[in-house]
């Protein structure tokens, strides 16, 4: 491993407490590092922040930041600011003085990284400062708000492209967490991005459980759902201001702890709810989307979309807001017909161009076809992002009870003929004319007529094909090209069925089989677990307190199961734990380990945790017993005690290991020991020596010899 390679693991652990990366993460920071620009597609909670941030400590000037709201700003600085990195933001929330401040920092260099607002790098007076400074590295976060194609355009991000005009030698990198084919193209258009490698991850999020029902007593079903999450953190999202507030009231009458939040607020009620929502004083919010973009809180278990939403791409961010510490999450979307028909009017009604009229329409259309699918959901979305997949996900209510299904493999072979045959340039009313053996227009100008597959699929009705044609589509065998008036194109997976073999099942639409899982009762284990994390969180929310910080910011629940799975009995234990870094072991390390030592005391189960017996003997250790007395008191022989001393010592507890074996007699041990090749069995070692030294004075040589080595 090259130093580079080595320094960037070494940030890794210490900073953000892991030991290796997920998904492109590593590729994505080493194409950062050569100087090259770079667009990142990675589904929400997937890791895109590091891609920028862990290149920003290594480079040597400042990386620069473009995030479209504040909240997610502050949230991220808090975070890194915790783990000792020295970031700031700049954004019209702050006085003047405050402003000043992070600028005479930027000029002394005393900042690796900051983030800044659109309209603020933007400002002519702000880029004359940001050209006197040392830049290495230019983020763009959200980037998909710079394409009109994406699920939230903003027009001050297509201005970002002077920025990068203006700094042609420094890279960028854009990152946004969903586009398609046609949004990833035209972000790397917009923002001028110098021949860019595209990243694309998967966009399976593997502990998300996907749901959707029809919208028939939602209100009763939403009540059991929460029953279920008991004190889950989560969302309800809402289609209107006046929804989110009804909702939150009947749910606060029925009990719930929730509150409610849109635009149309107050801007301080509004941070007093978002506050409280992160501080988890409140269990969850009833909210249009204009809550959650901001929003990097890790411990969200669930979300419940009240409604349909009106596009795929702002579905699967929302529900990326669960779950983003890896812990499993549950996602639950309610459809209706009448949704369909309220966001179809809300397409009519605006004010857009009639070309972006038409892209909404075709995404409504998707959003629909997902909410009303009977296969596997998420492999339609992986589809519709160009991943294609046919293999079941095992995690949406389609693959956990699958409803009936039937091999359609020779309708499927009709269909992927037939856009084949008609050279991938028609639509689906078209594809289905053709299909039927229609000989309108349309058809005979295309010469479609001539074709083999015409007419080939004519004792099936109209209705029944667009069926079919669309869980073709869903299941990856055929895709929709938005960019070439949504005609119908073939993928990867067609030639699988046209000419290796492939059976296609498609489902019977008339046939669904719920089933309901009932709730297992805990074992006495997993109850004890609960207990030992009850006791952490309740640490973390005092120190939250006293930090004025959001709890997740301290530590996330990912990391405090870590805790509880591994129990860790020394600081070398706890720094193994992933998700502790070096920082927050040396602030935080003694506390977590006395909690553990204190539960565990009150427990049962104390003589059967790995490595409390290690413990008892540090206890008795730092009282200032000998380890003649530390036997005697646990009923153990010396040469027991000192091999825990040893133990203790390559675990860098504070035992002065030296005050029962000299560096003379190290020095011979390591001589023999080499002797033996580095064999570990006492008497080995002892057959080798010059002058006979005791057993236990060999075992604590060893265990200096061992620890020096691996420094």
């Amino acid at each position: 491993m090259t130093s580079i390679q080595q320094h960037k693991y070494s940030i890794l652990k210490d900073i953000w407490g892991f030991t290796s990366f997920r998904s492109d993460q590593s590729a994505i920071i080493d194409h950062v590092l050569a100087g090259h620009d770079s667009l990142v597609v990675m589904p929400t909670g997937g890791g895109k922040s590091l891609c920028y941030q862990l290149p920003a400590l290594m480079l040597p000037g400042l990386t620069v930041v473009v995030s479209p709201l504040i909240a997610l700003m502050n949230d991220q600085v808090t975070a890194l600011h915790l783990s000792g990195v020295k970031v700031a933001a700049f954004h019209s929330n702050m006085s003047r003085a405050e402003q000043v401040e992070t600028e005479q920092r930027l000029i002394k260099g005393d900042i690796k990284l900051l983030y800044v607002s659109p309209e603020r790098i933007n400002a002519p007076g702000f880029t004359a400062l940001l050209k006197s400074l040392d830049i290495s590295l230019f983020a763009i976060d959200e980037a998909h708000c710079v394409s009109v194609w994406g699920n939230d355009f903003r027009p001050d991000y297509v201005l970002l492209n002077k920025i990068r005009d203006g700094f042609a030698h420094v890279p960028f990198i854009a990152l946004t967490a969903t586009a398609d084919a046609a949004t990833q193209n035209d972000i790397c258009r917009q923002l001028h991005l110098n021949n860019p490698e595209v990243f694309v991850s998967s966009f399976e999020r593997k502990n998300i459980t996907t749901e959707a029902r029809p919208a028939e007593q939602k209100y009763r079903q939403t009540v059991d759902f929460l029953l279920k999450a008991k004190e889950k953190s989560g969302i309800i999202y809402c289609l209107s201001r006046k929804e989110t507030e009804k909702l939150s009231a009947k749910l606060r009458q029925t009990g719930f702890n929730c509150d409610f939040y849109h635009a149309g607020m107050d801007a301080d009620d509004r941070k007093r709810v978002q506050k409280d929502f992160q501080d988890d004083k409140i269990q969850f919010i009833c909210a249009t989307i204009a809550f959650g973009m901001g929003i990097d809180k890790s411990n969200i278990r669930w979300i419940i979309h009240y409604a349909m939403p009106k596009n795929l791409e702002g579905y699967y961010q929302e529900i990326g807001r669960a779950g983003r510490d890896g812990t499993p999450a549950q996602a639950l979307l309610f459809y209706s017909w009448g949704d369909y028909i309220m966001l179809k009017k809300f397409i009519d009604d605006s004010q857009a161009n009639e070309e972006f009229k038409t892209v909404q329409y075709a995404k409504l259309e998707r959003m629909w076809e997902y909410a009303s699918a009977n296969e596997c959901r998420t492999n339609l979305v992986l589809n519709y992002f160009g991943e294609f997949r046919s293999e079941p996900c095992r995690h949406c209510d389609n693959c956990l009870a699958p409803p009936k299904s039937i091999d359609a493999t020779i309708t499927a072979q009709k269909a992927l003929s037939a856009v084949v045959r008609c050279n991938e340039n028609v639509g689906l009313n078209l594809l289905i004319d053709v299909l039927r053996g229609s000989y309108r227009a349309e058809v005979r100008e295309g010469g479609y007529d001539q074709i083999r597959t015409f007419g080939a699929g004519k004792d099936i009705s109209f209705i029944n094909w667009k069926i079919y044609i669309t869980q073709l589509i869903n299941q990856g065998y055929i895709r929709i090209d938005y960019t070439d008036h949504f005609k119908l194109k073939s993928t990867p997976l067609t030639k699988e069925v046209l000419f290796e073999g492939k059976k296609v099942r498609l489902v019977d639409l008339n046939s669904t089989n719920l089933v309901v899982e009932k709730e297992k009762p805990k074992q006495k284990k997993l109850l004890l677990e609960d207990e030992l994390m009850k006791r952490l969180k309740e640490w973390r929310s005092e120190l939250a307190k006293q930090k004025q910080v959001p709890a997740y910011v301290i530590f996330s629940d990912k990391v405090f199961e870590n805790v509880v799975a591994s129990k860790p009995s020394t600081t070398a234990d706890l720094l193994n734990v992933e998700g502790i870094g070096k920082v927050k072991m040396e602030q935080y390390g003694k506390d977590i380990l006395a909690i553990i030592q204190g539960f565990l005391a009150s427990q049962d189960i104390v003589k059967n945790v790995k490595g409390q017996t290690y413990i008892e003997t540090l206890d008795l250790y730092k009282e200032g017993f000998t380890p003649a007395e530390i036997a005697k008191a646990r009923e153990m022989s010396e040469t027991t005690i000192y091999s825990h001393l040893a133990y203790l010592y390559t675990k860098d507890e504070p035992v002065d290991i030296f005050k029962y074996v000299s560096m003379e007699e190290v020095s011979l041990v390591q001589e023999a020991w080499n002797k033996t090749g580095q064999e570990m069995a006492l008497a080995a070692i002892a057959e080798r020596l010059i002058a006979p030294i005791e057993f236990h004075k060999i075992r604590l040589a060893l265990a200096v010899i061992i620890k020096s080595s691996k420094k």
